[in-house]
């Protein structure tokens, strides 16, 4: 793994960890020790995903017995138990590094001990030891609910979504959900179906093959969006709305393949955005054309977040492109490639004017505005999902007003 100053890039267990909390009417099964969930426990609760909200988290404990024989009955018995007290729909079960090491099979178990829970599905997730990255494991456990869960079924009389990609490991996930769900609401008067994963059910799951469309807004829920377009025939559609005529074109985007109607919401929405930043735009390039090397954006974080992010800020407004880079150097390309923490150290250190948005971690050793923080690691509680959101029209007018307010504190 090599040696981190800050917190090292998080391992595709704990991407599948991350995206399974969310999923109510579930319980997720660790074959393994107990640190591991305590803590991250208390990190979910942190970011929102309370108790009672999503799946209780469990650990069955091992010892030199089952490393050295193989055994496996503290799993079988932690299900009963499990079952006993939350009577879940659906079991994940996942390993942890031990198991996965010494080569314990939760695919093959899970097969054998599954006529034994007739009421409760079991679904086995894999990658317990660091193989892979928090990206691909997010991913994998995408895929592997739809795969698992959802039931042959009518699509819905009136027309329905699903949201696809929606996980606690990004900042400010509950408010971009949100903003989405009102865009979809105004435009269309369509409600979701399943916001996978982050305000989802076991239920919620196997109805998403009644949906109209699915709504993917992280490149790691496009494999699952194929799965459920080659089973139920569902379009998707991969983008994240940013800025405003950015999010007019997504809505068009998706009128165009329902061949609806946006019923004037659009424009509404346009207008009103456009009319709110109208000052602070004034502003932002009166700034931008007197002191040009103060209107760089400098940003990281998750592709297709900085991405969005930079496009808007490039292109509607007034600001100019600075370093930029990603998290996960599976997504990076010439545009956004992806930099090593020593690398993300060096930049931070040197911004000295403009706009530098990236994790709240670095932000705070680095001395800047954490307020421009469009990432994970964090540094706060985000124990309710009101902020803010940094995608459609209601985002594009708080990216601009972070953006003007930062540019007052330096001036």
């Amino acid at each position: 793994m090599g040696l981190y100053r800050f917190k090292p890039m998080p391992s595709g267990r704990m991407g599948i960890f991350w995206t399974l909390s969310g999923i109510k009417e579930s319980s997720i099964v660790e074959f393994g020790c107990m640190g591991h969930n305590l803590y991250s426990g208390a990190d979910l609760k942190r970011a929102g995903i309370y108790e009672g909200y999503g799946a209780p988290l469990y650990t069955t404990y091992i010892d030199e017995t089952d490393i050295s024989l193989g055994d496996t009955a503290r799993l079988v018995a932690t299900i009963k138990q499990v079952i006993e007290i939350d009577k879940p729909k659906a079991i994940f079960l996942q390993p942890s590094a031990v198991p996965e090491v010494i080569g314990t099979d939760m695919f093959a178990i899970s097969n054998i001990i599954q006529p034994d829970f007739p009421e409760t599905k079991l679904v086995p997730i894999g990658h317990g030891s660091f193989a892979i990255s928090q990206h691909r494991g997010v991913q994998d456990a995408l895929s592997a609910l739809v795969d698992a869960l959802a039931l042959d079924t009518a699509k819905t009389e009136q027309p329905t979504y699903n949201i696809i990609g929606s996980c606690p490991d990004l900042y400010r996930y509950h408010a971009d959900a949100n903003e989405i769900v009102r865009l979809m609401d105004g435009a269309f008067g369509m409600k979701p179906l399943c916001i996978l994963s982050s305000d989802a059910s076991i239920t919620s799951i196997e109805g998403m093959g009644a949906a109209h469309i699915n709504l993917v807004i992280r490149r790691e829920g496009i494999p699952a969006a194929q799965k459920l377009q080659d089973r139920f025939g569902t379009p998707y559609l991969f983008a994240r709305p940013y800025g405003i005529k950015g999010t007019s074109e997504w809505i068009a985007q998706i009128a165009n393949t329902l061949g609806a109607q946006s019923a004037g919401f659009a424009e509404y929405e346009e207008k009103l955005a456009l009319d709110q930043i109208d000052y602070a735009y004034d502003s932002l390039e009166s700034n931008e054309w007197s002191y040009p090397d103060e209107a760089v954006l400098t940003i990281g974080g998750h592709y297709d977040v900085v991405s969005g992010i930079l496009n808007y800020a490039t292109t509607e407004l007034p600001l100019r492109k600075g370093a930029v880079w990603c998290d996960c150097p599976e997504m990076a390309d010439e545009a956004i490639p992806f930099f090593t923490e020593e690398e993300w150290m060096q930049t931070v250190q040197q911004h000295s004017k403009g706009y530098l948005m990236f994790s709240g971690e670095a932000l705070k050793w680095a001395g800047k505005n954490t307020q421009l923080q469009i990432s994970n690691p964090d540094i706060g509680w985000r124990i309710h999902p009101y902020d803010p959101p940094f995608v459609g029209y209601r985002g594009a007018v708080n990216l601009v007003n972070l953006w003007i307010n930062e540019y007052t504190l330096t001036h």
